[in-house]
């Protein structure tokens, strides 16, 4: 493994370190959050989820902004695609909208946020990106996206030296 990769994977660390609450940052996963009921059309029907997960190849629903993530789980989230070069996806931050929170905890049957959605499939939360990151899988789903990794160039680089 290149010394490009390895360092790539580092995150790793920085986001189990979040998954344990070591990351300096305050956890906000609560037992019982959200709660607002679905409205009919409104931003947490199951219509209106479905629209925004369909509206780009990679979206997000965080805590927070990816300039600003406001627990460990999504600055992880935020992280790890930034690590691989993923600048243009679409974030909704949760806080902003109970009925959104809960929409897409209803339209995933997922009960925490962060959740990450790969051309319209949901494929889980911070833990689930992780274990993709570390084993190599994002690298490939990104791939069918048509986003090549930016540790794939890091690691082209690396071998160049």
């Amino acid at each position: 493994m290149s010394a490009a990769v390895r360092a790539g994977w580092r995150i790793g660390a920085v986001a189990a370190a979040a998954l344990r609450g070591r990351a300096g940052r305050p956890l906000s996963q609560a037992a019982g959050e959200g709660g607002g009921a679905e409205g009919v059309g409104g931003s947490g029907s199951r219509e209106a989820v479905e629209r925004l997960v369909r509206e780009h190849p990679v979206v997000v629903f965080m805590k927070g902004s990816p300039a600003q993530p406001l627990c460990g789980f999504s600055n992880a989230v935020v992280q790890i695609l930034r690590l691989h070069g993923v600048e243009d996806y679409r974030a909704h931050d949760v806080l902003q909208d109970p009925d959104l929170r809960q929409g897409i905890k209803n339209y995933s049957n997922w009960p925490t946020i962060p959740q990450v959605y790969l051309n319209g499939e949901f494929v889980g939360g911070c833990d689930i990106l992780l274990q993709m990151h570390q084993n190599g899988d994002l690298v490939e789903e990104l791939k069918k996206l048509g986003i090549r990794s930016a540790l794939l160039d890091a690691e082209k680089d690396q071998e160049k030296k």
